[in-house]
């Protein structure tokens, strides 16, 4: 009897000889250097298990022992590791992998909303992105508000034109809803540091304004003499006769010609027939456009036109006489460029 203890004494003591250096191994293992020599991508599904996870890694070769990974896990306990593609770096270790995955540093997607565009050009490039979640697909523009928390809102000019990096699985509401708090918090800055005593009654009437300048700006630098324009021509109660809110009004039948019978046709948005500002925005506004806005550069000039030279400048004119003059230049410009 005392001979069989002694005996299951030793192999005790064997064996647990053979775990301490068994754990000093896979404690070293897991601290070394991986064997990836380039960069893996590695995509985790949703409710994938850990083990799941360190099958896909030492397949593709990014674990240099595998079993003596899951023997600390088995004993440290297993991390909740988060969904997601992932940019495992080259000679990665397994815990710099693992924390890497714990922490959810998943591989950015990027999407880019131009200033400029209308909402419904946003729109389309949401639902086409492959790596954004669409759940409001089919739904009209009163729903989507909706939401977003925001009903019986004009989406239009509301979502902040910008470039915008996510997880892949982000929903569109939610790019969306961030698309809307940006341009709130740009709009509402804007206005609150607005020039004294401009022609406009609210921060939506900035709005409105800010995309009929985006609109008409070619040359970025021209964005706060487009604006003083529209803004001497609200202070005299003149009629801000530009062709975007016209084609705006005109809706998905324009086919990229804008004709005198277009001028004279009136809609809600036709600024050629009717005084003030639209009553919507007609495209989402950069934040330079805002601030344009904000603070115009009123010069006394009422109207201005092309140049013609290919860079987006125009010719500013305050009296119709030069005015005419200046469209003269632009459409002689126009037909010598034809005849080359």
């Amino acid at each position: 009897m005392r001979k069989l203890l002694l005996a299951l004494l030793g192999l005790l003591l064997v064996a647990g000889a053979g775990a301490a250096i068994y754990w000093h191994h896979s404690s070293k293992v897991m601290q070394a250097a991986g064997p990836l020599r380039e960069p893996l991508e590695l995509q985790v599904k949703p409710g994938a298990s850990v083990r799941a996870v360190l099958a896909d890694l030492d397949k593709w070769g990014a674990l240099a022992d595998r079993r003596a990974v899951e023997f600390q896990l088995r004993v440290r306990g297993w991390p909740q590791v988060k969904s997601g593609r992932y940019d495992i770096a080259a000679g990665a270790s397994p815990a710099e992998i693992l924390r890497q995955l714990e922490e959810g540093r998943v591989l950015l997607e990027s999407l880019t909303v131009v200033e400029g565009w209308t909402f419904a050009d946003m729109r389309k490039v949401i639902e086409a992105h492959p790596q954004l979640k669409n759940t409001l697909r089919g739904k009209d523009t009163a729903e989507l508000m909706a939401a977003i928390g925001h009903p019986g809102e004009h989406p239009e000019g509301r979502f902040f034109p910008d470039t915008y990096r996510f997880a892949a699985g982000t929903t569109d509401r939610d790019l969306l809803l961030l698309a809307y708090r940006k341009m709130a918090e740009a709009l509402d800055a804007a206005w609150a540091g607005r020039a004294p005593d401009l022609p406009l009654a609210s921060a939506y009437e900035a709005l409105t304004l800010a995309s009929i300048v985006e609109k008409e700006t070619g040359l970025a630098s021209e964005r706060p003499r487009i604006a003083g324009v529209f803004v001497t021509r609200l202070r005299r109660n003149m009629r801000l006769q530009t062709d975007p809110t016209v084609i705006y009004g005109i809706g998905p039948t324009y086919d990229g010609n804008i004709r005198e019978r277009d001028l004279r046709t009136d809609t809600p948005y036709n600024t050629y027939t009717r005084n003030g500002l639209p009553p919507t925005p007609i495209a989402l506004p950069s934040r330079e456009a805002l601030a344009a806005v904000a603070h115009p550069l009123e010069t006394g000039d009422i109207f201005f036109v092309a140049t013609g030279d290919g860079d987006g400048s125009h010719v500013f004119s305050a009296t119709l006489e030069a005015h005419n003059a200046a469209v003269a230049r632009y459409l002689a410009r126009l037909r010598g460029n034809k005849t080359r």
